[in-house]
């Protein structure tokens, strides 16, 4: 399995220089890649090859007094900015013909030296390194000093190094994993996602919602005041747009931390997890829009997949069209109606419920029933009603 580990970086005045010029350098190769294959289009030309790009805007343009700079950094960084520019065209292409799935991806747009974010890829042909000290060695940057929150499993096969809004730095260094099996437990849960509570499991535990957002809307309020008072290309309002996006890291770190936290110990505790595929885009539209982004789910959910996938666990997600909240999970009868100011209900078969244990136990019933065993079959196949010409006996059978 790959996947990313993250750490912080912490560059002196040379080596944040160095970074900047990285940064602008791989830029510029992208927006010239893109100019060229726009003007080409505009023309009537064919599309201009990856190959060919590169020796247009790479290679012939080092050559040029107007680019000569970009032999400055490293070949890599800007080979991968034409990279990143192949992939953006490929997902275009695929999405404008129907072979990729999910929402239309629209076409390359040019990077902005005023966006706060900067980004530069590090392959092994680069030859990055880390150093017997703990530093991250760059070619022509330096010796960069890390802080390691933990240890690497693998060799990286690749780092990038990124600039944040609140002007952080960090190395995602891509390595590949094994699977490592958790110990199997017979426990399985149900989860159901909500504003009132965070998560509500199957087994009745309600975790609450951090709403980190809103606990942090008065500080958030006070940076943005201050950051609309300052004129416009001033040094003062450079200084307020990195305390905003310091404010809003912070949110976003804790909403992190929390989701890893609580995906973990999920994990660790229950050998099956089963969600409900929520509409987050379309419940974003709604008067609850705040709240939905607040809590985060979707990245909860993707934590939970990723770690499902390394630790041998089980995780699926139940169709969105589930009745789950309507559902009685004693007799099986689903209701005409169910408000969201209705919290807790009665069934006619006179089981009571709380809405979103119910759903979780709902969703745990599906969950299972959508499992399939080894030979590909149900593990519990779903009720079917028989049809006219199959229900009861016939004359003369044996």
């Amino acid at each position: 399995m790959r996947l990313r580990y993250r750490y912080r970086l912490y560059p002196d005045a040379v080596q944040r220089e160095a970074l900047a010029r990285a940064f602008g350098c791989a830029r510029v190769v992208f927006n010239d890649g893109l100019r060229a294959r726009q003007t080409a289009y505009e023309a009537g030309l064919p599309y201009v090859s990856d190959g060919e790009l590169s020796k247009r805007v790479i290679t012939e343009a080092k050559q040029t007094p107007e680019r000569a700079w970009l032999g400055e950094v490293s070949a890599v960084v800007l080979q991968q900015a034409l990279a990143d520019l192949n992939a953006a065209y490929r997902n275009f292409f695929a999405s404008i013909t129907g072979k990729r799935k999910g929402p239309k991806v629209a076409a390359p747009r040019f990077r902005s030296r005023k966006d706060n974010r900067q980004a530069v890829h590090f392959t092994r042909n680069a030859r990055f390194s880390i150093t017997a000290g703990g530093r991250l060695r760059l070619p022509k940057i330096g010796e960069v000093p890390v802080r390691w929150s933990r240890t690497l499993p693998s060799e990286p096969s690749s780092v990038t190094v990124v600039k944040d809004a609140a002007g952080r730095y960090f190395a995602s260094f891509v390595v590949e994993t094994a699977d490592e099996p958790l110990p199997r437990v017979a426990a399985e849960v149900g989860i159901d996602l909500g504003l009132t509570h965070f998560a509500v499991t199957s087994d009745g535990r309600k975790i609450d919602d951090p709403r980190l957002l809103r606990r942090a809307a008065k500080k958030l309020r006070k940076a943005q005041q201050a950051l609309s008072r300052k004129a416009k290309g001033s040094n003062n309002r450079k200084k307020a747009v990195v305390k905003v996006a310091r404010a809003h890291a912070r949110v976003a770190d804790a909403r992190r931390d929390f989701a890893h936290k609580l995906s973990a110990a999920l994990i660790r505790d229950n050998q099956a997890i089963y969600v409900e595929n929520l509409s987050v885009r379309g419940l974003a539209r709604t008067k609850l829009a705040e709240s939905v982004h607040d809590a985060g789910w979707s990245q909860f959910t993707a934590m939970l997949e990723y770690k499902a996938a390394r630790y041998g666990r089980t995780f699926a997600k139940i169709d969105r069209w589930f009745p789950s909240s309507k559902l009685c999970s004693a007799c099986g009868t689903v209701q005409d109606k169910m408000p969201l100011n209705v919290r807790s209900w009665t069934c006619a078969c006179g089981a009571a419920h709380d809405r979103d244990v119910n759903a979780a136990i709902n969703i745990l019933a599906a969950g299972r029933a959508d499992r399939r065993n080894a030979c590909g079959d149900p593990v519990r196949p779903p009720l079917a009603v028989a049809r006219v010409g199959e229900a009861g006996s016939h004359r003369g059978a044996a």
